[in-house]
């Protein structure tokens, strides 16, 4: 018979999982004090904004990163036209800086493109750091040809197809084309968003 080897094994609090799950209602004053830590108040002016204003997230693409019992993470998808081609824009992604070395922001990413695949969507852009979204297999290949209401830097503005040739014949201008946000909704989060003063 063979002995069985016991394996020491160390139990750090620090690495305790965390939690993807589908965002919830409630998860709106922490999803916005996360947002606002981690992009600055003025969030709500950066040109992609204009792509989600007024909009709910594609159903099914708006997820939470929970630790310990606290919102750590976030990201939803929105559905666009690039062009005339059926896409979802990524964004806003955000991460707890004190959660950043665990790996939150890549299972983020990686759970919503196979989330966004498995719904049956095409493709995915976003405007972000070319080589941190290189990694999931960003690229500015197919966007040349796109813009944004708004300014941008042309080398930010990446795409990713979930199905092959699915960006194929993308330009123009990339605009809003998902449902409309409730009313009600709508309101309280622009009693969120800050007051712009006059000058």
């Amino acid at each position: 018979m063979t002995a069985l080897r016991k394996t020491p094994v160390a139990l750090l609090s620090d690495a305790a999982p965390f939690v993807i799950r589908a965002e919830r209602a409630s998860d709106t004053v922490a999803r916005e004090a996360l947002l606002d830590a981690c992009f600055g108040a003025n969030r709500h002016l950066r040109t992609c904004q204009r792509l989600r204003d007024g909009r709910a997230p594609a159903e099914g693409l708006a997820l939470s990163v929970v630790r310990q019992g606290r919102l750590v993470g976030t990201v939803r998808l929105w559905h666009v036209s690039a062009g005339g081609v059926p896409a979802l824009v990524l964004g806003p992604l955000a991460v707890d800086p004190s959660c950043r070395e665990l790996g939150v922001g890549a299972a983020l990413m990686n759970q919503a493109l196979a989330a966004a695949k498995a719904r049956g969507h095409g493709a995915v852009v976003l405007l972000g750091d070319a080589p941190y979204y290189a990694r999931f297999g960003f690229s500015a290949v197919k966007t040349g040809e796109l813009s944004l209401p708004g300014p941008f830097e042309r080398d930010r503005l990446l795409s990713l197809e979930l199905r092959e040739g699915a960006f194929d014949g993308a330009r123009g201008m990339i605009l809003p084309t998902g449902a409309s946000m409730p009313k009600k909704a709508s309101r309280a989060r622009k009693a969120l968003q800050p007051v712009p003063h006059a000058a």
